[in-house]
């Protein structure tokens, strides 16, 4: 299952969209009357006056599933599953409507609701992503819906708005990661594309505690982008990327101590990196392997066959010139 969260400033326009659209059918709501998208819509301004200073005061949510979870949502289970994800992310006590669409291979839903709620209050936007990611995430897992195949499928041409732009930092972020070594060596990479990176410390120190990506008008936390992106992970990235370039360097100045440490403390990181990763994670030859190392020489025997072979044929040519000498 997957979410997209909006926040607008229309509802008579949203409604429209999403209740006019054809197949669309209205499955449950709370709050206004379901007869048409004009009584929608004035239902949720008549509420929205009691904070006629929030501009953007429209909640819109898409939630999707993969084709293959079809057979286990009827409309009943989507709006169970609709409203369990309200509760995870803090949608409570308000006006909404959940429309179910098909028009698309995949089933999928509208959820539009009133960001200013029974009681005059504010529903937060803050963190939508972050919290929209776990919630779809907990969800996912707790009935085994079809797990994504993540971001790299995804159709980017299709994306607009917030989401095109953390889609355009998701891909840039990882390019850069192929080859930056450092933070240093991130932020130059990135200030090509006119991305700024934005750190946040520990109270008092130079630790870092967090890190957030800015493109024009907008700035994301690396964790809202992509869990993979947080401080922690993309450090543990840089700090591989330095270790993996020092042991070949290692390599290539013939030192299999140095190499090998380095190749357990790789291997390592790796397993802590990928332990609970879908696919099980990456082996330490993949990581060897990577695009940005090729040109090192990879290391396919390990370096005691290398070490093993060389002295071999180093006594091979000893024997062969005493030989002559006799």
């Amino acid at each position: 299952m997957m979410g997209k969260p909006i926040t607008g400033r229309s509802f008579g326009g949203c409604i429209r969209y999403v209740v006019d659209k054809q197949q669309a059918k209205i499955l449950a709501a709370e709050g206004v009357r379901m007869q048409n998208a004009s009584t929608l819509a004035h239902d949720f301004n008549l509420q929205r006056k009691m904070r006629p200073e929030l501009g953007k005061a429209v909640g819109h949510l898409v939630l999707s599933w993969s084709k293959e979870d079809l057979a286990k949502l009827s409309d009943d289970i989507m709006v169970e599953r609709a409203k369990e994800y309200m509760g995870k992310v803090g949608i409570r006590d308000t006006q909404y409507v959940i429309v179910r669409h098909s028009d698309r291979a995949h089933p999928h839903l509208h959820l539009i609701y009133n960001r200013v709620d029974n009681s005059g209050k504010t529903i937060s936007d803050k963190n939508n992503f972050a919290k929209n990611v776990k919630a779809c995430k907990e969800i996912t897992l707790k009935y085994g819906y079809h797990l994504g195949e993540g971001k790299e499928k995804v159709n980017r041409q299709a994306l607009k708005g917030k989401e095109k732009i953390r889609y355009e930092l998701y891909d840039a972020i990882k390019a850069a990661l192929k080859t930056a070594a450092n933070w240093k060596g991130l932020e130059a990479e990135l200030a090509k594309q006119g991305i700024k990176i934005d750190y946040k410390f520990r109270s008092g120190t130079s630790e870092g505690q967090g890190v957030s990506f800015e493109k024009g008008d907008l700035k994301m936390k690396g964790s809202a982008i992509d869990r993979s992106l947080s401080y922690a992970r993309i450090d543990a990235t840089l700090n591989r990327n330095q270790q993996v370039q020092q042991y070949h360097a290692a390599r290539e100045a013939n030192q299999p101590f140095v190499a090998n440490q380095l190749r357990e403390s790789i291997r390592q990181s790796v397993q802590a990196e990928y332990r609970h990763s879908p696919d099980g994670g990456k082996g330490l030859l993949q990581v060897l392997l990577e695009p940005q190392f090729v040109a090192a020489a990879p290391d396919p025997m390990g370096d005691a066959d290398i070490a093993r072979r060389k002295r071999k044929k180093h006594e091979a040519e000893q024997s062969r010139s005493q030989g002559i000498s006799r």
